[in-house]
């Protein structure tokens, strides 16, 4: 089979789709498939063209084997619409024109969503190369920004509601990266193959066992201070507010410290917001490479999962989850609905705390500090569980299959 695979996202960006597609390229390449892949210039989440890439329209190079084809990308660090959406098509176009004279015909075209937009690429590659289409959904635009709040024109919102529901019905195969958004795609339209393609996690790369790192001693931390991570984008959806307003609740412990690493558009205000409440026992760092995070992840306790309280993310599984449970780290999970249902109730992987209770997230913290044999108990659950449930291997093993059944 040749697959080309479609994303704004991509390695060397630092990033959940970037790893989750690069992860299934190399393995599906192992299967024996011919993979390509177009994407955007790399950029983000810092929104700057990485210095290599800078002053081109069109970028080729060889990752691992795979055969990675770059387009121009508008870039601009504006929180603004408008801002967004010239990010979005000039991508849309670039895309378009290096699919169209660049690349040669493929059996299938694996197209990631959000952005939704780049489904117009897809489906002119799809008509053009003659392919299948495969949309891969991970999460559910328009209706998460309009549920978000953060698109509110309400003629963009259902002409963007027509455009994905184009994309559903010319479509071979749907992925989903959540059961929540598979059945809400296959309740809207039945007759079309909707398939679970979830996250998961390396083994090899995220191996608890093989790791010695002295991370919590070079940043200054004491062997006994119990350290509860988040690492990931600093985003609207994440309400990372919680976090630091637990740790105000808790500063008077001088042993239970919260790290923050990551960037993203909601940084300063979250910074600005622990200078107010005086939470000293609250850590920013900046963004780390992939290499590096198995390292601080070995040396930390406990790793906090939030997102905000809301209907739409009751189907959400951030991809975070995989990689502290892989490295035996329980969760202080404040997800609702299918990620609790997954890695709390059924595997048993950690504590929940109510999304956006700072005070309920504050007493679960607590609780796991005075209880090193539950941490240690929660931790190898979670080791058990995605070994037995989500490993990538497993992942592009069921992908593949299903993709001779196309």
């Amino acid at each position: 089979m040749r697959i080309l695979i479609l994303t704004q996202y991509f390695p060397p960006e630092v990033g959940a789709p970037q790893n989750r597609l690069y992860e299934l390229a190399v393995r599906l390449q192992d299967r024996g498939e011919e993979i390509s892949v177009l994407t955007a210039m790399p950029n983000y989440p810092q929104m700057e063209i990485h210095d290599e890439y800078k002053g081109k329209f069109y970028h080729y190079e060889d990752m691992s084997g795979l055969q990675v084809h770059r387009s121009w990308i508008y870039v601009s660090k504006s929180k603004g619409i408008f801002k967004r959406l010239l990010n979005y098509f000039s991508f849309v176009f670039s895309s378009m024109h290096v699919g169209l004279f660049k690349i040669g015909k493929f059996d299938f075209i694996l197209c990631e969503s959000p952005p939704l937009f780049l489904g117009i690429t897809a489906y002119i590659l799809k008509r053009s190369k003659k392919s299948k289409l495969v949309f891969n959904v991970s999460d559910l635009w328009p209706e998460s920004a309009e549920k978000l709040g953060l698109v509110t024109n309400q003629f963009f919102l259902k002409t963007a509601t027509r455009l994905e529901e184009f994309m559903y019905r010319k479509s071979e195969l749907i992925c989903g990266q959540t059961q929540g958004i598979c059945r809400n795609i296959q309740l809207r339209f039945p007759d079309k193959k909707v398939f679970w393609l979830p996250n998961g996690v390396d083994l090899g790369f995220y191996n608890f066992d093989n790791i010695s790192s002295d991370w919590r001693m070079q940043n200054g931390f004491d062997a006994d201070d119990f350290l509860l991570l988040y690492a990931g984008i600093l985003g609207h959806a994440q309400g990372l507010e919680v976090i630091i307003k637990a740790a105000d609740k808790l500063k008077q412990n001088e042993k239970i410290k919260f790290l923050i690493i990551g960037s993203g558009p909601e940084k300063e205000e979250l910074i600005n917001l622990s200078a107010s409440l005086k939470t000293e026992n609250v850590y920013f760092f900046d963004s780390v490479t992939k290499i590096q995070m198995p390292g601080i992840v070995s040396v930390i306790d406990v790793a906090v999962i939030p997102l905000r309280r809301l209907e739409l993310f009751k189907g959400a599984i951030p991809s975070k989850i995989f990689e502290n449970l892989a490295m035996k780290k329980p969760l202080l999970l404040g997800v609702e609905g299918e990620a609790k249902d997954l890695f709390i109730d059924n595997g048993k992987c950690g504590l929940a705390f109510i999304p956006d209770d700072a005070e309920d997230l504050a007493e679960k913290a607590l609780q796991l500090f005075n209880n090193r044999t539950e941490l240690k108990i929660l931790g190898l659950n979670g080791y058990n569980y995605v070994k037995a449930n989500f490993t990538r291997d497993q992942i592009a093993e069921k992908f593949h299959e299903q993709l001779k059944l196309v």
